[in-house]
Formats: C-alpha cells, sequence, structure tokens
C-alpha cells in the first residue's frame, strides 16, 4: 500500500497534488510520502515481533535511501541502521538512530572507518573475510575495546533475482564459504579486540519467492549450531534485507512481510538466538515517485519516442540492471498509447522503457516513475553536467524540500587549480 491516489483527476502524494510541487520545485524532482514508509516500517516489524530471542532489530539499510529526513522519520519508527560505509554510518548517528542500533557491513571496511565507528560504538561489525577480521582485531586492540562481529555466511544460495542484485552464490564478492565459517570463527576469537558472538546471511535482493531465503536461513542454522558445538557463544542472527516490493500489473507479486515473518519463526524457533533484519527497498520503495515533465514526442519507426526531462543519471535502475518502474501520467486521460521513453542523456543506455503501453501525454505533462523511494536519488549523479534532482518529503497535507537541486558545479569543491 502507498499514499499516492487519483483526487480531482490529478495524482497526489497524501493530500498533496505533484502539479503543486511541480510548479515550486521544478522537475526531475522525487517525492517521497512520509505515511507510506512509516507504515512499512510498521508493518516490517509486526510481522517478526516475536521472532528470536528478545526484542528483534529491523535495521534499515541506509543504502537504499540515505537523505536525513527519511533516516529521521525512520529512526523516530523505531528502526535501526544498516550501513556500508562510515559516511551512512555519520547520518545514521545525526539522524538520531542509537548506536546500539547499528550494524555495520560490507566487503571494504577501511582501518579508519572501523576506528570511528567502534569509538561511536555499534552493536555489531558484519566481517566479510578473515582479512578484515585481522584488520578488526588490531584496530579494537589499538583503542583498548573489544569490537563486536559477525562473520557474513556466503550460502551459495541463488535469489533468484537479478545478476546484479544478487549476493549469495559462490562467485559473488560476498561473505565467506560456509565449509570456512569454524576454521575463520575459531581463528578470530582467538584475536585480540574481538567479540564472536554473530552470524549473517544476506542473498539478494528484489525476491519474489521464499524458497531461496528459507534455503539459506536452513544452512544458517545448521551453521549456528555447529558453531556452538566448537564452543562459540553465538547471540545474533542477523538475516539481511532482499524482500521484493510490488510493481504493479504484470510483475511478480512478492511474498507479503506477514508470510516472510510466519516462515522466519518457524525456521529460527530453535535457534536462540536475537535476530536482525536489514530491510531497504521493502521500507522505501513504494514510498517515492521520481516526477518528470514530457520535453516531447518524437516520431519514431515502431513507437514515438516520449522524451522527458529525467535521465539516467537521475533513475539509474533501468540502465543499471533492467529495473522495471511503472509510468503514469499526473493528470491522466484515460486514453493509452504505446511509447518508448527515454531521458535526455546523450546514450542509448539512457532508456527507460520501450513499447510500453501508458498513458497518453503531450509536451509539457507530468508523469511519474512509480517505486522510486529506493535506489533513486542515492544513485543519481551529475552525469552530462546535469543538476541532480531536487528532493521532497510529504507529510498528510504539507511538504518540504529535503535537498535541493544541486548544479554540478557546486559539487567540484576547488575553483581553481593548485598544481604540485
Amino acid at each position: 500500500m502507498d499514499h499516492f491516489h487519483l483526487q480531482d483527476g490529478a495524482l497526489h502524494c497524501e493530500g498533496v497534488p505533484l502539479e503543486a510541487i511541480a510548479a515550486a520545485v521544478g522537475t526531475p524532482t522525487y517525492v517521497y510520502s512520509a505515511a507510506t514508509m512509516e507504515r512499512h516500517a510498521e508493518v516490517m516489524q509486526a510481522a517478526v515481533a516475536g521472532a528470536g530471542v528478545g526484542e528483534p532489530l529491523v535495521a534499515y539499510a541506509v543504502k537504499a535511501n540515505p537523505n536525513a529526513h527519511v533516516l529521521a522519520r525512520l529512526g523516530c519508527a523505531g528502526l535501526g541502521a544498516d550501513v556500508v560505509s562510515i559516511g551512512e554510518y555519520r547520518r545514521a548517528r545525526a539522524a538520531g538512530i542509537a548506536a546500539d542500533k547499528i550494524v555495520f557491513s560490507g566487503v571494504g571496511k577501511t582501518a579508519e572507518e572501523m576506528a570511528e565507528a567502534l569509538a561511536g560504538g555499534l552493536l555489531q561489525f558484519n566481517v566479510e573475510s578473515m582479512e578484515e577480521a585481522r584488520t578488526l582485531s588490531a584496530v579494537a586492540d589499538a583503542q583498548g575495546r573489544k569490537a563486536p562481529m559477525g562473520f557474513r555466511i556466503n550460502p551459495d544460495v541463488s535469489a533468484g533475482t537479478h545478476a546484479k542484485i544478487t549476493t549469495g552464490t559462490a562467485d559473488n564478492k560476498f561473505g565467506i564459504a560456509a565449509a570456512d565459517a569454524l576454521g575463520f570463527t575459531r581463528e578470530a576469537a582467538g584475536l585480540p579486540g574481538l567479540a564472536v558472538h554473530g552470524v549473517t546471511v544476506h542473498i539478494g535482493s528484489q525476491l519474489t519467492s521464499l524458497e531461496p531465503l528459507e534455503q539459506a536461513f536452513r544452512r544458517l542454522g545448521e551453521l549456528i549450531a555447529a558453531l556452538r558445538e566448537d564452543g562459540r557463544d553465538i547471540r545474533i542472527a542477523d538475516l539481511g534485507g532482499g524482500l521484493g516490493v510490488p510493481h504493479g500489473p504484470g510483475q511478480p507479486e512478492p511474498p507479503s512481510p506477514e508470510a516472510y515473518g510466519a516462515m522466519v519463526k518457524r525456521v529460527t524457533a530453535d535457534w536462540n538466538t536475537r535476530l536482525l533484519f536489514e530491510p531497504g527497498r521493502l521500507i522505501v520503495g513504494n514510498a517515492g515517485v521520481l516526477l518528470t515533465r514530457v520535453v516531447r514526442v518524437k516520431p519514431g519507426v515502431r513507437a514515438p519516442w516520449l522524451i522527458v526531462d529525467a535521465g539516467m543519471n537521475d533513475l539509474m535502475r533501468p540502465a543499471l540492471y533492467d529495473a522495471y518502474h511503472r509510468i503514469e501520467a499526473v493528470r491522466p486521460s484515460g486514453v493509452q498509447q504505446t511509447v518508448n521513453v527515454v531521458g535526455p542523456v546523450c546514450e542509448t543506455g539512457d532508456t527507460f522503457t520501450m513499447g510500453r503501453e501508458m498513458d497518453r501525454v503531450e509536451a509539457g505533462d507530468l508523469i511519474v516513475f512509480r517505486t522510486a523511494g529506493a535506489y533513486g536519488a542515492t544513485l543519481s549523479s551529475g552525469y552530462n553536467s546535469r543538476p541532480l534532482a531536487a528532493e521532497v518529503l510529504v507529510d498528510v497535507d504539507r511538504w518540504a524540500l529535503i535537498r535541493r537541486r544541486i548544479d554540478p558545479d557546486s559539487l567540484a569543491g576547488v575553483e581553481e587549480a593548485e598544481w604540485r
């Protein structure tokens, strides 16, 4: 469920007409519904309530949408944070998310990042190699602290999703092989400065079946039992994220959070661990749209080219991994057309869809790309020297600009070169 709906013939976000936002801020602009993301946070927390030992932690994957106002809303809704850089860690802390609700993931943490996060506090480092564990040990020992950690396990399970968002097979860069877990955990437990008390797994994003998740979780459960037999005190099991979101008619329908929660409770019933979850897209994906204006309609051989003022630099997902976004007119006429929707960037890859049937629109009309709240603005760039899109947050009948449109020249930082 989301809070984008037609009212008086025009698309609104909650109680605010998107036409009013476009008139005030311009296009392209990301528009987020506070009510939608808060509802999704509530639904996810309710779905996993009672799972595991103690209170489960839903740690929002900050990479999905790191806007400070989004983080603050989700923090107030009770979510923690899953971060993959010290920049994301800083944003989470600045947004008011407690240190003991933060997990630090990612394969490339530097010693400097580890040191800052350890000094600032966190729940757990999700460590992805023995080499990383040795670095963390040195950092923690130098500070005279114990770094809480758990190895990320690569279960070699195919998520059945796009290859570029699959993370749990042997050919992916993430985690350690399950066969190495006993030996690596034993070695890490013997290093100074490490408190090895967790395991974690994450196999990919936009999953539309629970089967691969259950397969991965069962393998993790077997590993937890083996680690305990080896004398390890495993208290935390981080089950990652990845549950897909609905993209509209004709697209695969993912399982509900309730069905996911029921599966988790069944599979983990005898684990005797606290459970962590890292949803990102599930929380903010359908809470956002990219609002854009039609520049012109150009005749084509097979279908007209609908050229909009948003480009692949604003919404990279279709070019990056063939992602589908439902496209709708802000003021639909009820007449359909088949078009190719493209942006102004000088790349053939700047194509959002080919041969799509959608609302008939003309130059100057507004359209939206739905399900753009996750991995939209955060992946944007100033390619072709185009400004970064603005971001707007809507709360009932009011809205606020939460990221101004940024001219790429302002990102250069150095106006005059200093030769050295």
